[in-house]
C-alpha cells in the first residue's frame, strides 16, 4: 500500500466519496494529543468523526478551556490536560509528558495520534512510557521554525528533525498537509508511512459560492490569527501602495492577537493600522462566510511556517480568488494565474502588484475564483480528508 494521499480517495469530479471502509473492532481506542482544544475544534473535528466512522473509541487529550462540548458531539470523551502550549522549559514538557503517559496507561490507546510540534514532542515522549508504539505524528506546520531561513533558523529546524525521528518507532505514521514538510523531517513524501492530506479539509456546502460584491472597490479580506508570520503587515503596506498608484482598493482585517505567541500583533498597532486609508480591521469574527460573501479576493501573505492555511481553503470554496505567498502549503492550494496570483514571500512590491493587477480585472477575479472553490471540490474537502485518515488509521492497525 504506498502514500495514501487525498486525491486517490476523490472522484474525479471533485464530489463528496462513499466511504471505502469498513469498521475496524469495536474495542480499539484511539487517543488525540494536542495542546489547545480551540485548536483541535478548529481544526480536527472531521478527523475524530472518521476514527468514529471506523467503529474507533475516541478519546482526547487536551488543554480544556471552552471547546469541550463541540469535541465531545463527535462522541469523542475529552480529558484534560495541563501543558501550556507557550512553554519551552524542559521541565513543564516533560512534568506534561508524565501526566500524559498516566493517561495513556489507563485509556490503553491502540493509536495515539499526536498534533502539531508540541503535541509530537510530548505526545511521543508520553506513548514510549506508556508502551505504545502505534503512533500517528501529524505536523501541521512548523510555524516560527518554518518562517526562519537563516542559520538559527536552519539549526532549529535539524533539532526538531532529530528529537521527531527519535520518538519514533517501526509503527509510526506521519501525516503532513504539504509535500515540502516531510523533506524537512528528512522523510520521502512519497513513502508509504507518509500520508498527505488538504489541511483541515472543507465542508463545501457550508462554504459555497454566492455573487460577488460589485467593483470597484476590490475588497479583499485577510482573516486569520493577528500574527507578524501571516504577513499582517505586508498586506497593509501593499494596499497603501496600490493605492498611492490609484488603484481602488480596500483590505479587511478579521482575527485576533493570539496572546499564548510570541508572534502576536501588538493591539496598538492594529489600531494604528485601522486608522490607515482603506485598512479596517474588524476583530475575530464567527461568520467567516459572511466575510467571503462580502468581499472579492482572500489574502495571505505568509512568511511561512504554514502547514495547509484554513484560511484560503475556506475562501476557495466559497469561490473567492486567492493571493498568497510561495511558500509551503499555501502554494499547495493556490497556483499562480489559476486560482489566484502567488508572490514571493515577503515581497511587498509583488504584493501590491498583484492587488493592482486584480483591481482591473474584474473577469479574471472571477475566472480565478471559479477555479479555486473547483480546486478544493477535487481533493481537499472534509470527506476527502477524512478517508485518507481513516486509511491511515486501518495501516496502523493492520486491518
Amino acid at each position: 500500500m504506498g502514500v495514501r494521499r487525498l486525491e486517490d480517495l476523490s472522484s474525479a469530479s471533485g464530489s463528496l466519496v462513499t466511504p471505502l471502509t469498513a469498521p475496524v473492532p469495536s474495542d480499539r481506542k484511539l487517543v488525540f494529543v494536542v495542546t489547545e482544544d480551540w485548536f483541535f475544534a478548529s481544526h480536527f473535528l472531521p478527523m475524530a468523526r472518521a476514527a468514529r466512522e471506523l467503529g474507533l473509541a475516541v478519546v482526547v487529550v487536551t488543554r480544556v478551556r471552552a471547546h469541550k462540548e463541540i469535541i465531545e458531539q463527535t462522541g469523542a470523551l475529552v480529558v484534560a490536560l495541563e501543558a501550556e502550549r507557550r512553554s519551552l522549559n524542559p521541565m513543564a514538557a516533560g512534568y506534561a509528558a508524565g501526566q500524559l503517559a498516566s493517561i495513556l496507561r489507563a485509556e490503553k490507546p491502540d493509536i495515539v495520534h499526536c498534533i502539531a510540534l508540541r503535541g509530537i514532542l510530548i505526545g511521543g515522549a508520553a506513548a514510549a512510557m506508556a508502551g505504545i508504539d502505534r503512533r500517528v505524528y501529524a505536523l501541521t506546520g512548523l510555524g516560527f521554525l518554518g518562517a526562519r531561513q537563516d542559520l538559527s533558523g536552519r539549526l532549529a529546524q535539524r533539532g526538531v528533525r532529530l528529537l521527531v525521528r527519535a520518538l519514533a518507532t517501526k509503527r509510526t505514521r506521519y501525516l503532513f498537509e504539504n509535500r515540502d514538510d516531510p523533506v524537512l523531517l528528512g522523510l520521502n513524501p512519497d513513502g508509504r508511512d507518509v500520508t498527505i492530506v488538504g489541511g483541515a479539509g472543507v465542508d463545501p456546502c457550508l462554504f459555497s459560492p454566492s455573487p460577488l460584491p460589485p467593483q470597484p472597490p476590490l475588497r479583499i479580506a485577510l482573516v486569520a490569527r493577528m500574527l507578524w508570520s501571516k504577513g499582517i503587515d505586508l498586506a497593509v503596506a501593499a494596499v497603501g501602495i496600490a493605492r498611492s498608484r490609484g488603484a481602488a482598493v480596500e483590505l479587511s482585517l478579521y482575527g485576533a492577537p493570539d496572546p499564548s505567541n510570541p508572534k502576536a500583533i501588538p493591539a496598538a498597532t492594529l489600531d494604528a493600522w485601522n486608522r490607515e486609508p482603506g485598512v479596517t480591521w474588524h476583530g475575530p469574527t464567527d461568520d467567516v462566510a459572511g466575510v467571503w460573501r462580502d468581499h472579492h479576493v482572500a489574502c495571505l501573505p505568509s512568511r511561512g511556517g504554514e502547514g495547509l492555511p484554513r484560511t484560503l481553503l475556506e475562501a476557495a470554496a466559497c469561490g473567492r480568488a486567492l493571493v498568497t505567498a510561495d511558500v509551503p502549503g499555501c502554494r499547495t492550494l493556490a497556483r499562480d494565474g489559476i486560482e489566484g496570483l502567488v508572490v514571493p514571500p515577503g515581497d511587498v512590491e509583488a504584493l501590491a502588484a498583484a492587488f493592482v493587477q486584480l483591481a482591473q480585472d474584474p473577469d479574471s477575479v472571477a475566472r480565478m475564483g471559479a477555479a479555486a472553490r473547483a480546486r478544493v471540490l477535487d481533493g481537499f474537502t472534509e470527506r476527502d480528508v477524512m478517508e485518507a485518515v481513516k486509511g491511515l488509521y486501518r495501516d496502523c492497525l493492520g486491518a
